[in-house]
């Protein structure tokens, strides 16, 4: 089958220290690093064995993973195996850009965020001109803060036109028409973001063709929903995998409802959903308008 894994062990901390992350620059200690990198290569090994799927496998750590070797050799040994379809990792890209030399880079893929505050424009700019070069895919991001809205608009201006800029709602935040336009005009899809998408009862490829798993190998249906399907390692959850719809009454993280089937993002990002690389990109903004086609989002151009 074809199957989407959202990996997500017990590092927790990160090189940064966000007012907006309640995981910032927390320090694991040695024990807990340790026993990240002894579940992750176990990760590793199960997904490298399991042939008879195809693969796809978004690393989303809590904390920064690729300034850890583990990660960085991780996505390269996955990156290289063919039935992985597509291995990527959410990062700060504070890490250097050299080990992916060794990387397939028609497989690898990247989730950057740019944090200002936390890093220089400039490092973080040269960064991504640095995977641009090399050819790897990414997309650039940030947090739809007001601090960050001229950032964000120097990034846009910067970042190679092919490179997707996107907006996070930030969380708990609400925007008025006025300021949404604002995003809006950085990434047409920030509407998808700006306001958390009613679920309850909605068909959702999560538990299906989409799970996530944690450090010990327990599999639930996403990153949100907490109830177990079984554990990856003894093969209990290929019982418990079948369509079904979303207990929870909203889902505001895109991770999450990129996968509900109510949503078009399946097409908007065909062949990038985990990387959130749409599946046409241009100049400016990066994507070709469209008609909105759902409901619940404000108007805003969309890709077919």
């Amino acid at each position: 089958m074809d199957l989407t894994i959202l990996y997500r062990g017990p590092l927790a901390s990160c090189d940064y220290d966000c007012p907006y992350c309640p995981f910032a620059k927390r320090r694991d200690t040695p024990e807990q690093l340790r026993a990240d990198r002894a579940a992750l290569e176990r990760f590793t090994a199960w997904a490298a064995a399991n042939t008879g799927d195809r693969l796809s496998v978004l690393f989303t750590p809590w904390g920064e993973g690729l300034v850890r070797s583990w990660y960085r050799r991780a996505l390269t040994e996955l990156s290289r195996l063919p039935h992985i379809a597509r291995v990527a990792i959410q990062t700060n890209l504070s890490c250097r850009t050299g080990w992916m030399a060794d990387a397939d880079l028609d497989t690898l893929a990247l989730w950057c965020t740019f944090h200002p505050g936390q890093t220089p424009y400039d490092r973080f700019l040269a960064k991504s001109r640095e995977l641009a070069a090399l050819g790897v895919r990414h997309s650039v991001g940030i947090v739809g803060l007001p601090e960050h809205l001229e950032p964000a608009r120097q990034l846009r201006a910067d970042l190679p036109a092919q490179v997707y800029l996107w907006v996070n709602a930030a969380e708990g935040r609400s925007y008025t028409d006025e300021e949404a336009a604002q995003w809006t005009a950085l990434d047409p899809l920030f509407g998808y973001s700006r306001h958390p998408h009613q679920s309850a009862g909605l068909p959702c490829r999560t538990g299906a063709s989409v799970i996530s798993v944690d450090g010990d190998g327990t599999v639930r249906r996403c990153h949100f929903v907490r109830t177990d399907l079984g554990n990856l390692y003894d093969g209990s959850y290929r019982a418990a995998l079948a369509p079904r719809p979303c207990p929870l009454a909203v889902c505001d993280c895109h991770i999450g409802y990129v996968h509900l089937e109510s949503l078009p993002l399946y097409d908007v990002f065909a062949g990038g959903v985990l990387e959130r690389i749409p599946a046409a990109v241009g100049t400016g903004s990066g994507l070709s308008p469209h008609p909105a086609v759902h409901a619940d989002v404000s108007p805003l151009p969309l890709l077919r």
